[in-house]
């Protein structure tokens, strides 16, 4: 159901949600979470009309606001394990590429399953562009998705990589970094509390030195960085990562790690006397993202380096203060590989690709859209298939953009058929929870994490829609 008008939302809410002079009150919480919470979603997203996508926003906010569910910063629990207060459990990054109202329902359900309180719902720049998922979208849909699961406490919600564009900062960096900071006020505007910068694409392995080779990545990250300090809300401290290696290239070392951290740090208190550092430094030890495909389009097998990994999330968590190193493109690793994390005390992975060829792959996703969806990537993406590429490999590597092409489409799904897919997502979820040993973590996020509510603003809402 998508609503005509103004009147018809209201009228559909009456008896469930009050809403008077901009204020949102809950008058059938069970109502909400059963009957409505699924049908203001849906509007959030697809409705045509901007002030119903701005207003439902608004009152999806607002609801889970006072139930209890708060976008949140989770840099106090990053600080405790960079004191040593707790370890021995690597928070999942998970990102939110398609089918994310059912997607992240899965992830809130496993978490509750494990009593699990220290996972990350996120979206990379560029996934924001092919999936067509604004900040101001995505917030909702997952928070509603904590309503419709009885989640109370904190949710993280993290721009992944937001990364700058090497080529296009070599020929205008003015422009190239004004559109990345316009992405971080939208993010922080919408919620997102939690921000990857990634400038580890400005390294120049060719200069003489290390510092030479990482000048560029820590001083435009502490532009940026200090960007996010003078527009984080009042009692909020941001959790910002950076980044040494750039995903998919050279695996990253000692010598790099603390050429960044050195300068980056002393730079920061240069140009903003006193402001956070970092809560954590990605680094490259091998993967690639969404994994290589070979000529059938499965992923083939990669070396990862554990040892860079263990060495260098020590450093940074025992001479630094940081949760430790951060672990990319690994959601299409063995299964039998995910145990190690936690043991080498790796602070954060984050995992994308093997979600979505869950969903592409499922037994009950239909055929004939999946038919659809890959002929429309072949017309109108053929420039991106390499010469040396299968069909297999190019659709392996282009079909997330699908989720956008056919966001309604993906949207509109039978729901025993989303419901099933939600169930198969749920369990792989359940499973990487369990050996990442995040299971029983709500106790530390409850000790570490101080929720602060910022009240969403209708007309902010509605411009953003």
């Amino acid at each position: 159901m998508l609503f005509t008008s103004k009147d018809e939302l209201t009228d559909c809410l009456k008896g469930v949600i009050g809403l008077d002079n901009n204020v949102v009150k809950i008058e059938n919480s069970d109502q909400l979470r059963t009957n409505f919470i699924d049908i203001l979603v849906k509007n959030s997203v697809l409705n045509k009309s901007n002030e119903i996508k701005g207003l439902t926003r608004f009152i999806i906010k607002s609801a889970a606001i006072e139930m209890g569910i708060i976008s949140s910063s989770i840099q106090g629990l990053y600080e405790a394990r960079g004191r040593g207060e707790c370890n021995g459990f690597t928070v999942p990054a998970i990102n939110i590429r398609g089918m994310s109202y059912d997607f992240s329902r899965s992830i809130f359900r496993a978490a509750h399953k494990l009593n699990t309180g220290s996972f990350i719902f996120e979206i990379a720049k560029s996934e924001i562009g092919y999936t067509f998922q604004q900040p101001h979208e995505i917030v909702p849909v997952i928070l509603g998705a904590a309503i419709r699961e009885e989640h109370v406490g904190p949710v993280f919600i993290q721009g992944d990589h937001f990364q700058v564009n090497a080529k296009k900062f070599k020929n205008n960096k003015e422009e190239e970094l004004l559109g990345l900071k316009s992405l971080i006020k939208k993010g922080i505007e919408a919620g997102f509390y939690n921000i990857d910068i990634d400038t580890s694409t400005l390294v120049d392995l060719t200069k003489p030195t290390v510092i030479e080779q990482q000048r560029a990545n820590f001083e435009v990250g502490v532009e940026l960085t200090k960007y996010v300090r003078e527009l984080e809300p009042k009692e909020i401290t941001i959790s910002v990562g950076g980044e040494i290696g750039e995903v998919g290239k050279e695996n990253s070392n000692e010598n790099e790690l603390r050429a960044y951290l050195d300068n980056f740090n002393d730079c920061l208190e240069k140009s903003m006397n006193g402001a956070q550092s970092i809560s954590k430094i990605s680094i490259q030890t091998g993967t690639s993202h969404g994994g290589v495909p070979g000529p059938d389009g499965k992923v083939v097998d990669v070396s990862l380096d554990f040892k860079t990994l263990e060495n260098l999330s020590r450093i940074s968590q025992k001479e630094y203060g940081l949760a430790g190193a951060v672990q990319h493109g690994a959601s299409t690793l063995p299964g039998s590989l995910f145990n190690k994390f936690p043991e080498l005390e790796t602070a954060e992975i984050h995992l994308a690709t093997d979600f979505q060829n869950m969903i592409y792959d499922h037994k009950l996703f239909p055929k004939t859209l999946k038919e659809e969806i890959y002929a429309h990537l072949r017309k109108k993406f053929s420039s991106e298939k390499k010469v040396t590429d299968t069909d297999e490999q190019f659709i392996y590597k282009t079909r997330k953009k699908g989720f956008g092409e056919f966001k309604s489409r993906f949207w509109n799904l039978p729901d025993e058929i989303k419901s099933e897919i939600g169930k198969d997502l749920e369990s792989k979820v359940e499973n990487l929870f369990t050996q990442l040993k995040v299971e029983n973590t709500v106790e530390i996020a409850e000790k570490t994490i101080n929720p602060v509510k910022i009240l969403p603003n209708l007309a902010h809402e509605i411009a953003a829609a």
